[in-house]
């Protein structure tokens, strides 16, 4: 039986840090970095390749200040949404709206590019109906975050800037033991953008 499992990708925030440090017009999403392929892409391209091709259901939350990577998240298949909160839980309740019969969602954050794909992959593999999956690292969860199909009203009543953790609550947490920095590393300030050697 195939499961039908979204990925929501989340790319609202307005980056206050990285722009207190770049300036106020740089946007991190739109910022370059290399990626541990080796190739050089903005932040939201190196996010959206590192999303395994199974995920076939693609949804980029985003603001109308994001003309770019609208069209960057177009490129690579996603249906776009457009909010005027930059809340990550209002992102959240967006995206899994606009799939909300899927058995599944797994959230990703638009400003974590390192993330290897064989990480992801695994954390979706986790995703079970009653099941909350998440990447472990030293002791840490790290992101993609993947939701089974019960999370889905949880999701959608989300509000703000309170993400999802409280949500673990209600569910089996299933913890993904991985060996990837990758899931803890978001680009907050632009030093962010040049990974560590692995």
């Amino acid at each position: 039986m195939s499961r039908s499992i979204g990925v929501i990708v989340l790319a609202a925030g307005e980056g206050s840090r990285f722009r207190e440090v770049a300036g106020a017009d740089k946007d991190k999403l739109l910022a370059d970095c290399t990626g541990r392929d080796g190739a050089v892409r903005s932040v939201i391209e190196q996010t959206l390749v590192n999303l395994p091709t199974s995920l076939d259901k693609r949804v980029l939350v985003t603001t109308e200040a994001r003309p770019q990577a609208m069209r960057m998240a177009q490129a690579y298949g996603c249906d776009v949404v457009s909010i005027e909160s930059t809340g990550m839980g209002d992102s959240i309740a967006a995206g899994v709206a606009a799939c909300p019969d899927l058995d599944g969602w797994l959230i990703v954050l638009g400003d974590m590019p390192f993330i290897l794909p064989s990480s992801i992959e695994r954390v979706v593999a986790a995703i079970a109906d009653d099941a909350v999956s998440v990447p472990l690292l030293n002791g840490e969860y790290g992101h993609p975050v993947g939701f089974g199909r019960t999370f889905g009203s949880g999701l959608m009543a989300l509000s703000g800037d309170r993400g999802a953790r409280p949500l673990f609550k209600q569910g089996r947490v299933v913890e993904v033991v991985v060996d990837d920095p990758g899931v803890l590393w978001d680009i907050d300030v632009p030093q962010a953008l040049v990974f560590p050697p692995a």
